[in-house]
């Protein structure tokens, strides 16, 4: 007959073990919640976390290591990443913007949305521009008023973009300088941020202006609606950056370089 075991005797899971096994899963719980107010971390980046733990909530396996990147220190420093402050503002940005632009966008001259880029603020070129001229007519400047009280709130980048369809320029146009539509576009988006930094007293550090003429469309150019869709200034408010100050004297510049890089 089997030798009965003592009470003694039988096999458990030592203390330790439990202890460290909670210890994990809490501190799984809260990276997962911490995470949920981070909106700039995509999905490979978040799979990346959760795998990193992966085998750590076994008995002694280890996990795997998180490679190196923007979230290697995320167990000691999450909440002090810069780039959560700024999610943050882009956040509030874009709740502020959908209230103060309501009329507008009611109206169909403002749109609002946020892509890969950042806060894109639309602005409707047969609203505020008459054809073929880059002059800001008297209804653009409320608007820009608000665009102001929207950026002097954060520290990101601002890039103005200028956007046309891919009609030849009429010869209004042409007799006021603009050959093609490059220099509309690029005419149109410097006069928005002149007016930012003129009026609006805007930091012009902070401020770019590009031109995209006819060849970022979103519409169909082939179609009244499309090319009316196509002509517009984008005011963007990028991710990721903020104006900083050069730690030498001498650089009168923002660092780190190009917000685009």
């Amino acid at each position: 007959m089997a030798k009965k075991m003592k009470k003694s005797e039988r096999r458990s899971t030592p203390g330790w073990m439990v202890t460290m096994s909670d210890m994990n899963t809490l501190m799984m719980t809260f990276f997962i919640v911490m995470m949920g107010d981070v909106t700039t971390v995509s999905q490979e980046e978040m799979q990346m976390t959760i795998t990193s733990f992966r085998g750590a909530l076994g008995l002694m396996e280890g996990g795997a290591s998180m490679s190196k990147g923007r979230l290697m220190e995320l167990g000691h420093n999450m909440m002090s990443l810069p780039a959560t402050e700024r999610a943050k503002q882009l956040s509030r940005a874009l709740r502020k913007a959908e209230e103060v632009f309501k009329p507008e966008i009611q109206s169909k001259q403002v749109r609002i949305r946020e892509d890969e880029r950042g806060l894109v603020i639309t602005l409707s070129g047969d609203s505020y521009f008459d054809t073929g001229s880059a002059r800001l007519r008297d209804d653009i400047k409320p608007v820009l008023r608000k665009v102001g009280g929207i950026v002097k709130s954060i520290s990101n980048f601002v890039r103005i973009e200028g956007h046309t369809d891919d009609r030849v320029i009429p010869p209004g146009g042409v007799r006021q300088g603009f050959e093609t539509n490059w220099e509309l576009s690029s005419a149109r988006s410097v006069n928005v941020l002149r007016y930012l930094t003129e009026e609006e007293r805007l930091d012009p550090r902070q401020l770019s202006a590009v031109a995209f003429g006819q060849y970022r469309p979103i519409d169909d150019n082939n179609t009244p609606e499309g090319r009316a869709y196509n002509r517009r200034v984008e005011i963007v408010i990028l991710k990721e950056k903020a104006v900083e100050e050069s730690k030498h004297r001498e650089i009168k510049r923002p660092l780190p370089d190009e917000e685009w890089r």
